[in-house]
């Protein structure tokens, strides 16, 4: 363990506006998403190497998945495989495994990089059919049950940090993803989200008061979306941070959707909540076959991107009351057919995390707005 300890550092930036010379962005500022290849890479990418690759580019916050269908696949100890047993201890009654968030939880506070989980992919004892992708929780309880205990294992007094592990408790927890798209929620209905929401929020602000509950991500015409929120009686109430996943094509178009974010939720009688820009990318996928979104570009125009939105961030940080921003994303596997699979700032190219163009920029830009 004492091999992996290394440092890691924050960014930001601004729009039309240089960041004052004197003035780096806080800690944590700068972010990154972790996902995709860099855990379904069947040549194994070595997690610790890729962890310490993101703290010497600049990165210091990591906003990633943690899944309730891996913890608790059984809703109960009757349903577990004898030959399973041992790798489930009981949480509430529930079967539960945390080996996998236990390896996340231990890679981030290694390298002094702070989560953001994003709680999401229901197990299918507690899953409402999608037609059009990942089941939603059908009751809000379990999945509150749920939060409650990762709170317990990875919060300030969690029982996770009696291990012996350097100590960086987690003190935000984002609630699902994109529910305004099909994707993520059956029929993107407000009303149904906002009720797991609210079991959410209980169940952090129990386990740990000083929590903060961030908002799902919201894409597309986000702003619309959160403005309905604000309409719906007492929902301002169910989370202390807004998160937004501004995709598209430029970046002064970036700080545009979310000036938007910020005057719905200013009108909305939040000015003191923070914002949080927690998707921001451009796929390297032009032309490729099988892609199709306005926002996509080439290596190139991906790496001149970067160099572009990171300082305009850090200049409109205060405007915007910008928590964080989290890049999207970290590694793909540039293969044919999705355009998230050209979104990294490394491909995996047989087991080999290999930087593309706009790794030196986002590296460069990063520290430059850290100082």
């Amino acid at each position: 363990m004492a091999a992996l300890a290394s440092a890691a550092t924050a960014a930001t930036a601004a729009p039309a506006r240089r960041a004052p010379a004197g003035t780096p962005v806080p800690r944590g500022f700068v972010g990154m998403n972790a996902n995709g290849w860099l855990f379904q890479t069947g040549d194994g990418l070595a997690l610790a190497e890729q962890f310490s690759a993101m703290a010497d580019r600049g990165v210091q916050s990591v906003r990633m998945a943690f899944s309730w269908a891996d913890a608790q696949p059984y809703a109960g100890w009757a349903d577990v495989p004898p030959d399973q047993a041992s790798q489930f201890v009981d949480v509430g009654g529930v079967p539960t495994d945390w080996a996998a968030t236990d390896e996340l939880v231990n890679m981030a506070t290694l390298y002094g990089l702070r989560l953001l989980p994003v709680v999401m992919y229901a197990p299918g004892w507690d899953a409402a059919y999608n037609a059009h992708g990942i089941p939603a929780p059908a009751r809000p309880a379990p999945y509150a049950s749920f939060l409650e205990a990762l709170v317990e294992r990875y919060g300030p007094h969690g029982t996770y940090w009696q291990l012996g592990t350097p100590r960086l408790p987690i003190r935000q927890w984002q609630i699902w993803n994109e529910p305004n798209v099909y994707y993520y929620w059956p029929n993107t209905t407000l009303s149904s989200y906002l009720a797991l929401l609210s079991a959410a929020h209980a169940a952090i602000a129990k386990a740990d008061p000083g929590a903060q509950t961030v908002l799902a991500a919201l894409a597309n015409d986000s702003w619309d979306y959160l403005a309905q929120v604000y309409r719906v009686r007492g929902a301002r109430s169910l989370f202390d941070a807004v998160a937004i996943n501004p995709f598209t094509s430029t970046p002064a178009r970036v700080i545009k959707i979310l000036r938007r974010a910020r005057r719905t939720m200013d009108a909305g009688g939040d000015r003191r909540k923070a914002l949080i820009a927690s998707e921001v990318g451009w796929p390297s996928a032009r032309g490729v076959p099988g892609t199709h979104w306005d926002w996509d570009t080439t290596q190139a125009g991906e790496a001149r991107n970067v160099a572009t939105v990171l300082p305009l961030l850090a200049a409109n940080r205060a405007a915007l009351r910008l928590r964080a921003f989290y890049y999207y994303t970290w590694v793909d596997d540039s293969t044919l057919g999705n355009d998230w699979n050209y979104a990294g700032l490394l491909k995996d190219v047989g087991g080999q995390a290999v930087p593309k163009p706009a790794l030196g920029a986002f590296t460069r830009a990063a520290r430059a707005i850290e100082h």
